[in-house]
């Protein structure tokens, strides 16, 4: 018998075939999931490929099958975000749990640029995964359109932006409930110089907690002053940044929603900085509900969203339906609730 490098001989499918005792095409067969094949003569094929430490040729199957095993995750921000931000963290939890329980490979890679954009849409579109999973997209990202045209099943996180090109499978959050709730908990604390540090108006996320800030004031009968709004981008940098405008702006906030935890943790840096105290001076809330907001000074009343939650439905959408196309279109909202701390 012929040896490679003086080792044993890799198992081939034949050898798995003659171990079982049947023949090549039904170990194709069970390999590759079909339900033509008796219980009895699955048991005996997976049993030889255990005993003989098989594994398929993925290329080969991959050929038969027209499927890869394969789900890409994109995320739409650069590199450094990814692994700063620990909403990502849990969405990439989420989606893994479910893909390996399916025995699915995950592909994670990030794209911001236009540029980066078209290089991942064309190797998405090239038949390397099965479907993909959006994440942070932004108003003008091309990639939703290159993948839609390439056919390739895709799910969003996060609805896409009202300009954008509508997306039949969506997992989101009820941003605008989340706002709600956090302006009103700080309207019904006796606050009533209600700032808001936004997210990304490019994004639906950073669009809908704007409105629900909006909307709960005018409610209230309390009327809109623009000195009261500052630009955010979801992180600490922008937090700080908004946090300075908004005291240089002359509005004298008594309170502030930020449209992020990291967002907050900005704004609490200025207020020290300042000497203003948080939350006798300003109470502030935050959105996410990630770890930090329980231990930075003081715990952070913010908006809970299970993050991780979403990563799951996500990848049982794609799985199980948007891959086998069992349904046209699905969307799916998560809940969020108000998590109060000593912060506000």
């Amino acid at each position: 018998m012929a040896r490679s490098g003086g080792g044993r001989r890799r198992p081939t499918l034949e050898m798995v075939a003659e171990r079982a005792g049947v023949g090549r095409g039904t170990v194709s067969r069970v390999i590759n999931g079909s339900s033509q094949v008796s219980p009895r003569t699955r048991e005996a094929v997976h049993s030889a490929i255990a005993e003989l430490g098989y594994s398929p040729n993925q290329a080969a199957r991959t050929l038969v099958t027209r499927r890869t095993d394969t789900v890409a995750l994109v995320v739409s921000e650069h590199r450094d975000r990814l692994f700063t931000d620990p909403y990502f963290a849990d969405i990439i939890r989420g989606v893994s749990s479910v893909l390996h329980e399916r025995d699915l490979q995950l592909m994670l890679t990030t794209a911001r640029t236009e540029a980066e954009h078209e290089k991942v849409g064309d190797y998405l579109g090239g038949s390397h995964v099965d479907g993909a999973l959006l994440v942070s997209m932004h108003r003008d990202d091309p990639l939703p359109r290159r993948l839609a045209e390439a056919g390739v099943p895709v799910v969003h996180g996060g609805q896409p932006h009202p300009t954008a090109r509508p997306a039949p499978y969506v997992v989101d959050m009820d941003n605008v409930g989340g706002a709600r709730a956090a302006v009103r908990h700080l309207l019904d604390t006796g606050r009533r110089r209600v700032a808001t540090i936004t997210g990304p108006q490019d994004m639906t996320a950073g669009l809908a907690r704007l409105t629900g800030y909006r909307e709960v004031l005018t409610e209230a009968g309390i009327p809109a002053d623009e000195r009261l709004v500052a630009a955010g981008d979801f992180s600490v940098e922008g937090g700080a940044r908004a946090m300075e405008r908004l005291l240089e702006a002359g509005g004298a906030p008594d309170a502030v929603f930020a449209a992020s935890d990291l967002t907050a943790l900005g704004a609490l840096r200025v207020l020290r900085e300042r000497g203003l105290r948080v939350p006798g001076d300003v109470a502030v809330v935050g959105f996410d509900d990630t770890l930090m907001a329980q231990h930075c000074d003081p715990p952070l009343t913010t908006v809970h969203q299970s993050t991780e939650r979403m990563g799951q439905e996500m990848a049982r959408l794609l799985v199980d339906v948007a891959i086998p196309g069992t349904r046209e279109s699905a969307t799916t909202i998560l809940d969020t609730r108000l998590v109060v701390r000593d912060s506000a």
